[in-house]
């Protein structure tokens, strides 16, 4: 069973897929040749789920220290033994750097390893044991010049090594020892059924193509990353770690590169991450312009709106996307893995996938406004597409739902939702002139003045003095942050000062983070509780940013990036009592959060400075 924390953990990508790697220099999950794909190694949920181990032989490092090189999303990490030092760099292969702004075009679904030895003298060891399809299969071992071909399953796998190395009926290892200056060189290369075997690297090979995805990598950041402001290298780094999540062919961003990483550990709150939801797209577009480049903005945009284009009418439109622009995202389970620290069920798929929840179409008409001096371009089918967005909104805005958080209980009233459906509206409105809709304006201007004064009336709750999760409820919910975010109220409206206090008080931990809401089956279907939820510990900043409580918004973000591991990298939600990274990793929401709260720190410092 896994036990290393979360955090222990760093992504390696190569926009098409990911792999985690522990801090003891073990691949504990990577999937070929997509984010959702059947992983490859998957020993992060399962001891017999895949390995791929290079670490000192005998007794563990005595210190290690982790990084990754300047600019890039290629990992260093430094390993002290009690005789020489060693570093092992690993990436996953990006292909010729090209046009940096096609990163990973022609990824070659590698894995690249060096291992270097700095000083002294180490002895190491590789374990290298794939089990594709999440574990269930063993596949077979030929060694060959070079390397040895894996097959079995899904996976046609080359490792390529010049290492002498002993081939066994289950896992490749090798025993081997490095002088100071000396390497080794390793890489695995993927192909798929009934495709040819990939060639074997040279160590040379290997040795080139580090440096390539360090050149493209900081090609690419040199040309996308202009912010300047408070926290600029964690800004940055967010930025890279978003573009590590998306998918380089569709221009999908996967909400994490795991699946069942749990909310709290031994719970049951354990999905799959790897898909692209509709809700993270007025979020992301807005970490995008500030942390990366316009161009990666308009990529998600153009799959958000041809993944999500279908008949409205005939049903809501779907909250979330396989990579490819799947639309069945059926979720089940898989018993023979035990799950992160015993954290099961482990499942794949999402039951979410056909929930109706109302605030996609206010997230996504929303990403068009902030992309609107690119909107000319439009065909007519998207104008068309993005008006029955507005339409729906308009028709559909009085029905319960499951809310942006997908309970699995009864559907609600939720606030958010009637929020977000008030925001679809108002951009279209917006937006109508360069939809050809302005006909439209006047129906979806009295919807929007419906909704206003629902939201105002019934969101409202007099006892607690503050907006709630749901209309009639006085269940506090850090959605209800968002109210002055998207700007149906100003930050220093005395209700959002008071909704601000009120979440403070009611929905922050001993660690002064946020949680969503107050979990229990009561609210959401489930047994048990989860963590604070990073996402909203930003939402808090930036609200206090936006009200000009610039003091109080630097503490909050403060408090959070905290719990940033020592590579830069969040996942979804912290332990309350340990202070331990918890759910699926990393995790884009924190990041675009973290993202969005910096620059409206920027901007009220901005403000104050020009008083």
């Amino acid at each position: 069973m896994s036990t290393l924390a979360i955090s222990d953990h760093a992504l390696l990508s190569d926009r098409h897929s990911a792999a985690v790697v522990t801090s003891d220099g073990c691949v504990a999950w990577l999937c070929f040749p997509r984010f959702d794909s059947e992983s490859v190694f998957a020993s992060l949920l399962d001891d017999d789920g895949g390995h791929w181990w290079i670490r000192p032989a005998g007794e563990a490092a005595a210190a290690v220290s982790r990084e990754y090189v300047d600019g890039t999303m290629v990992l260093r990490s430094t390993y002290r033994t009690a005789t020489g030092i060693f570093e092992i760099t690993e990436a996953m292969e990006v292909g010729a750097a090209g046009d940096p702004h096609r990163l990973g075009e022609h990824a070659p679904h590698t894995v690249l390893r060096t291992v270097r030895c700095t000083s002294g003298r180490v002895a190491l060891a590789m374990d290298f044991r794939p089990r594709p399809d999440y574990g269930l299969v063993v596949p077979t071992f030929d060694a060959v010049a070079g390397g040895v071909v894996v097959q079995g399953g899904p996976a046609r796998l080359t490792l390529s090594t010049t290492l002498p190395v002993t081939v066994s009926a289950t896992a490749v290892t090798a025993r081997f020892t490095l002088e100071e200056g000396e390497s080794a060189a390793f890489a695995l290369q993927f192909a798929g059924i009934g495709t040819a075997v990939p060639s074997v690297y040279s160590e040379a090979a290997v040795e080139a193509r580090l440096p390539a995805t360090i050149a493209a990598w900081r090609a690419w950041s040199d040309i996308h990353q202009a912010y300047h402001g408070p926290w600029e290298d964690l800004v940055r780094h967010s930025g890279r770690v978003l573009e590590a999540l998306s998918y380089q062919p569709t221009g999908a961003i996967v909400a994490a590169a795991t699946t069942s990483l749990p909310e709290v550990v031994g719970g049951q709150r354990n999905w799959d991450y790897r898909y692209s939801w509709v809700r993270d797209a007025s979020f992301t577009m807005q970490a995008l312009w500030v942390a990366a480049c316009p161009d990666e903005a308009h990529e998600f945009f153009e799959f958000m709106t041809t993944a999500g284009a279908t008949s409205l009418p005939q049903r809501h439109l779907q909250i979330m996307f396989g990579v490819g622009g799947e639309h069945d995202l059926t979720e089940r389970s898989l018993p023979h893995l035990s799950g992160w620290r015993g954290s099961a069920p482990v499942r794949v798929g999402n039951g979410a996938w056909d929930q109706p929840q109302l605030d996609v179409y206010g997230e996504l008409l929303d990403a068009a406004f902030l992309l609107r001096g690119q909107l000319d371009a439009l065909t007519p089918s998207t104008r068309g597409f993005l008006i029955a967005l507005a339409d729906a909104a308009s028709d559909q805005w009085q029905l319960p739902d499951n809310g942006i958080w997908e309970i699995r209980g009864e559907p609600r009233h939720f606030l958010y939702s009637k929020l977000m459906c008030w925001v679809a509206l108002d951009r279209a409105i917006a937006l109508a002139d360069r939809l050809d809709a302005a006909h439209r304006v006047d129906g979806w201007r009295r919807t929007a003045e419906l909704i206003r004064a629902a939201i105002l009336e019934e969101g409202w709750h007099p006892e607690v003095g503050a907006f709630t999760q749901s209309f009639g409820s006085p269940d506090l919910d850090a959605s209800a942050l968002m109210l002055p975010i998207v700007g149906f109220l100003p930050a220093d409206d005395p209700r959002i000062r008071a909704t601000v206090d009120a979440i403070i008080d009611g929905l922050t931990d001993e660690r002064n983070l946020v949680s969503r809401y107050r979990s229990g089956s009561d609210v959401d279907g489930l047994a048990g509780h989860e963590g604070s939820f990073l996402l909203c510990t930003f939402w808090l900043a930036q609200v206090l940013a936006q009200g000009d409580r610039v003091t109080e918004a630097r503490e909050v973000f403060e408090r959070a990036i905290e719990h940033v591991n020592d590579v830069g990298l969040l996942a979804e939600e912290v332990d309350a009592e340990t202070g331990e990274q918890l759910g699926n990793f990393p995790q884009a929401f924190s990041h675009l959060g973290l993202v969005n709260a910096a620059w409206a720190i920027q901007l009220a410092e901005g403000r104050a400075a020009s008083r």
